[in-house]
């Protein structure tokens, strides 16, 4: 090696690519050439990878070598602020005469996010067509009686600086809008106008089918199959019942979908005792008065005679194989094209969000963790966890192993999702079902520690955003009619132990 080419390695008339290489080889030996440059120079390669009494600068000056588990003298010890998980305001609930939950908490700053969640979803359709809440999701925000079109309900929003969504899961289906604090009475009368009062022309209903078609053909085209994996796996688990029904909507449904079938659903599901109505940063009595406005004694588009029929099944674990070839040469093409791969997810029946063996199972999954071998935003995250300590890092021809877990107010399932070339899926599943086997065992002390401490600090993470604190007042308002704090939450965390048989 010679140091003065690795010393300057831009004055290299090669290519850029090997300049950049020399850079990094300058970064990572840094050290080496600094300690052989001082007055003592001697050859490069003669240097000893030792613990020396002390080091010299290239100015000849020596300086002690202190390891980096060690402080530095003379550097004050710092001091961490504490966090305790409690937050400055309290979630409040009241119950209108209709029925209807109005919860709040509040939150420093001049925006606010406020949504109604309704208690509904895919798990509801069993005497429907399937894929109405996915159908309505796509609906979402159109003209009503009071707005022409959906630019008309944009612009208004435009006004507060606001913007909308809508998003369904299996059994809840959120229609949300953040904007101004000053804006609230506006923005609840028009979510109270979207939910209850939408026009559902043929011209919205064609637009609809077209976006649910072209979102069933990206599904299907995307190299990342987790969302199809979700879907075949709560199929195979829940065989036609509850959960386990098709949240997408299928492509032999979408033409079928009418105004006369969505009336039919929206009239049993979209009740005011079926539904919240919540926010973040906002005044509680101010939204309540809102509420009353505009929620209180609404007659829906649909009308509200006759008798309401809901859907009460109690999910039903069955197990299952659900199994799907496909030809995957001509998605993600390329400079770089995804490699072909088999997917494979295995899951158990876990518990509810409304047992005490949630917060287990949480931490639990939390320890398995898992990932990509090349995951977005560069691989680390969660390098300590199971899944790479024993697979990834273990079995090099694996491409992703990560755990994931489901729950609902009934039931829950614990998954692994694994990914590996077609010809070693047999190794791929006998790994898999081998960390399963390996959950029921011992738990070492530090992977436990470490794992309920990433728990607690990404649940703390999360609830910084005021999205996320939104949907988990409306979620815990809809589920329970009452919130757990977050502190409650890190304390059940923190004082959890395993048994003497393992987790649990």
């Amino acid at each position: 090696v010679d140091p003065s080419k690795v010393l300057n390695p831009l004055s290299h008339s090669g290519n850029s690519t090997l300049s950049l290489s020399c850079i990094w080889v300058v970064s990572a030996f840094r050290g080496l050439i600094l300690a052989g440059s001082g007055p003592t120079r001697g050859p490069l390669l003669s240097y000893r990878f030792g613990a020396p009494a002390g080091r010299q600068f290239s100015s000849g000056g020596a300086y002690p070598n202190i390891p980096l588990s060690s402080p530095l003298p003379g550097v004050p010890k710092p001091v961490f602020a504490t966090v305790d998980g409690q937050e400055k305001f309290e979630t409040k609930v009241t119950t209108l005469d209709n029925g209807l939950r109005v919860a709040s908490q509040n939150k420093f700053g001049q925006f606010c996010t406020v949504g109604i969640l309704i208690n509904s979803g895919s798990r509801y359709e069993a005497k429907y067509l399937s894929g109405i809440a996915h159908f309505l999701e796509k609906l979402a925000f159109s003209s009503t009686d009071r707005f022409a079109s959906k630019d008309e309900i944009l612009l208004t929003l435009e006004k507060h600086g606001g913007i909308c969504d809508c998003q369904t899961s299996r059994d809840t289906t959120m229609y949300a809008v953040s904007a101004n604090s000053k804006g609230l009475d506006t923005v609840v009368g028009l979510l109270a106008d979207v939910v209850l009062h939408p026009r559902l022309t043929d011209e919205e209903l064609e637009m609809t089918r077209m976006a649910v078609q072209f979102e069933l053909e990206d599904l299907n085209m995307r190299p990342d199959p987790e969302p199809l994996l979700t879907e075949m796996i709560h199929q195979a688990a829940y065989r036609e019942n509850t959960v386990g029904l098709q949240r997408l909507c299928p492509a032999e449904n979408v033409a079928k979908m009418d105004r006369a079938e969505l009336h039919a659903y929206l009239r049993n599901y979209y009740t005011p005792d079926r539904m919240v109505l919540a926010a973040v940063g906002v005044e509680h009595q101010h939204l309540v008065e809102c509420a009353r406005k505009h929620l209180l004694g609404s007659r829906p588009a649909w009308g509200s005679d006759g008798a309401v029929q809901v859907d009460r099944s109690v999910a039903q674990y069955t197990g299952g194989i659900v199994k799907l070839e496909r030809d995957m040469s001509n998605v993600s093409l390329g400079p770089a094209p995804f490699p072909e791969l088999t997917h494979v997810m295995i899951g158990l029946e876990s518990c509810s969000f409304l047992e005490a063996d949630f917060i287990p199972f949480a931490v639990l999954n939390m320890m398995m963790g898992g990932g990509g071998s090349f995951s977005a935003g560069g691989p680390g995250k969660g390098m300590f966890t199971r899944l790479y300590l024993n697979v990834l890092n273990r079995h090099h021809w694996m491409y992703n192993a990560t755990s994931y877990h489901h729950s609902y107010e009934d039931t829950g399932l614990l998954c692994i999702h694994a990914s590996a070339d077609p010809r070693q899926v047999r190794e791929m599943v006998e790994i898999v079902t081998r960390e399963f086997v390996l959950m029921a065992g011992a738990v070492d002390v530090v992977e436990l520690a470490r794992a309920k401490t990433q728990l607690t600090s990404m649940l703390m993470m999360n609830l910084e955003a005021r999205p996320v604190v939104f949907e988990d007042v409306g979620r815990q308002v809809l589920a329970t009619r009452s919130r757990k704090l977050p502190h409650e939450l890190c304390a059940l965390i923190r004082e959890y132990r395993p048994g003497p048989a393992g987790l649990g």
